[in-house]
């Protein structure tokens, strides 16, 4: 299974993602944002965190036209499989790849800290590797990852079963607890904690690790 990583300007976990990918046993390429198409044979595009173009205007709205946008909306046209973390999260709302937006944080601060999460569902090729309901403790930092959607949308969330992690504990006043979720073909999700940093022990902690096995997994039975 082939990954590419995305980077754009301002992005800092796009090295620690393509790490994540390696030790679940993708061959990662690295794709600049400038670039107007995806290497050859990629099944999953990674995403990564951070604060892509400064932050500015929107969090991932400038990002959201680069010249890769284009090659990534295809990518996700014809099934393939996205992944976005953080500042990867907010650039998929900002392409409409995802439904709802990534707000100011509630209590107007940024949130750096590991945070307690439940797998809302195993339903996907990104989480199938957890247990339902299963607890899991992973990184947070942002400062925009309120999760905000109307009622119609939230309630196709709900319906669909498109809610992939919920926090336990709400850091930042996201909607329905809301930390992670799916597009309506179940194969592109955003999620605003970090699995990245917890892939080995060395980190602290692994419960980000299957995130990446559940990628490699289920998409080899798709």
């Amino acid at each position: 299974m082939k990954a590419a990583v995305v980077t754009f300007p301002g992005s800092n976990c796009d090295r620690d993602l393509a790490v994540a990918f390696e030790r679940a046993g993708f061959k990662v390429a690295r794709v600049w944002h400038k670039d107007h198409a995806l290497p050859r044979g990629v099944d999953v595009v990674g995403i990564p965190g951070g604060f892509s173009f400064g932050d500015y205007l929107r969090c991932g709205a400038i990002a959201a036209q680069s010249p890769i946008a284009a090659a990534i909306q295809t990518h996700a046209a014809r099934g393939g499989y996205v992944l976005g973390i953080c500042n990867g999260f907010q650039v998929l709302t900002e392409m409409r790849l995802l439904p709802g937006a990534l707000m100011r944080n509630a209590g107007l601060k940024f949130i750096c800290k590991t945070v307690s999460l439940r797998v809302a569902t195993t339903d996907s090729a990104f989480s199938c590797a957890y247990g339902r309901g299963q607890s899991i403790r992973v990184p947070v930092a942002h400062h925009d990852g309120n999760y905000t959607i109307d009622a119609a949308g939230l309630a196709a969330l709900q319906a669909e079963d498109r809610i992939a992690f919920t926090y336990e504990g709400n850091p930042n006043g996201a909607v329905a607890d809301i930390a992670g979720v799916l597009s309506a073909n179940r194969r592109v999700m955003g999620m605003m904690p970090h699995p990245e940093r917890v892939v080995e022990a060395v980190q602290g902690g692994t419960d980000g690790a299957p995130v990446f096995a559940s990628l490699m997994g289920g998409m080899a039975l798709a």
